[in-house]
């Protein structure tokens, strides 16, 4: 449904160049929910305005609805009018002059060429959008007297009055408060999910970017480095910097001292057991990523015998839903997801365990 083929993007920084964009390339199908996610300045957003018309490629290729809508080789560049797409913008982009009805109608009104709809189906386009984003019967009321959420629905019934093929989300949740943020990600994935409308949603949120998406993709440094499914991205990332940026991740690097089912790694903390790893054959150096929730504490050792390991509690903030905790290993410090009904103090012995089937090889 939405191809980028190549695309590359740059921009002039003084006297110098920034690469934005080098040679994405990414798949998105009818009726799914992706989400590029990346750091502040990755080219997320220059990718999403390239696909709206609103910042223009120095290379590569688009296809909307398998019509390419920019090609440099074919000089295509077709206007963002004349673009099956509704976007929604960080700043929602409410005409402050217009009541509710005007700023959602403005698309039909003064947007693409050709004929204007006739003033029954204006309305009736309006009124269907407004239903849709749960605004039905604010038609009159001025814009200057809605709420941020308010706004943000006012804005997204906006992008799909016009019907469009493609609905592209620029960080729109982002100027709200975390507890209208929240609800705000359940209407929107219900929303389109149940229109079955294929979405592009840009945010640099991890949190909001796996609540939200069936697929993800993370873009850093203007390169599309991993793409996924959520659970797959988080729990088996092959890349270390996607590691590290999707939430927080401790890396152990290590030789490889066994191969196939008894693949073993002596690291910093002592020898470290993994899932067997196709093609990993000694003598290598590794790094392994695992997550903090992905490691096991206790007080006793119990009767584990690989990747158990003694460790001091340094720290423990409560956080309510856990105890963000650092346990030292011999000289490494380990972040851990400790549960908030067992607490540990400071400087209290502890026995780690690291499950090896939750060891990530990454590069």
């Amino acid at each position: 449904m939405l191809r980028l083929q190549k695309l590359c993007k740059e921009f002039t920084v003084g006297k110098g160049a920034v690469q934005a964009l080098q040679d994405v390339s990414l798949e998105v199908k009818e009726g799914d929910f992706f989400t590029l996610l990346g750091p502040s300045g990755s080219g997320k957003s220059t990718a999403l305005r390239c696909v709206a018309g609103l910042e223009n490629p120095d290379g590569g290729e688009i296809y909307i609805d398998d019509k390419c809508v920019y090609s440099s080789k074919r000089r295509i560049l077709v206007p963002p009018d004349e673009r099956p797409i509704g976007m929604v913008f960080q700043s929602y982009a409410i005409w402050p002059h217009l009541d509710v009805f005007r700023n959602v109608a403005f698309p039909l009104v003064h947007g693409s060429k050709g004929r204007r709809p006739a003033k029954d189906d204006i309305r009736e386009r309006v009124d269907n959008a407004l239903r849709l984003v749960q605004m039905d019967g604010y038609q009159s009321r001025p814009s200057t007297q809605l709420s941020g959420g308010q706004q943000q629905r006012v804005a997204l019934a906006r992008a799909l009055v016009r019907e469009p093929k493609l609905l592209l989300l620029d960080e729109p949740l982002s100027n709200l408060d975390a507890k209208l943020r929240e609800e705000m990600r359940v209407e929107l994935k219900d929303l389109t999910q149940n229109l079955g409308i294929t979405s592009l949603f840009v945010t640099h949120d991890q949190l909001e970017a796996l609540a939200m998406s069936q697929w993800i993709g993370v873009i850093i440094g203007g390169r599309l480095v991993e793409n996924g499914r959520p659970h797959d991205v988080y729990v088996k990332s092959r890349n270390r910097l996607v590691a590290e940026f999707l939430g927080t991740a401790n890396t152990f690097e290590g030789k490889v001292v066994g191969s196939g089912s008894d693949t073993r790694l002596d690291t910093e903390i002592g020898e470290l057991r993994i899932a067997a790893q196709d093609g990993l054959e000694p003598p290598p150096n590794v790094s392994v990523s695992v997550r903090p929730e992905a490691i096991q504490c206790s007080r006793e050792r119990g009767n584990r015998s690989v990747n158990t390991f003694e460790g001091t509690i340094k720290r423990a903030t409560f956080l309510g839903t856990f105890i963000d905790g650092e346990i030292t290993v011999k000289n490494k410090v380990l972040r851990v997801s400790l549960n908030p009904y067992t607490p540990f103090a400071q400087g209290e012995r502890v026995f780690v365990h690291i499950p090896p089937e939750r060891c990530q090889v990454v590069t």
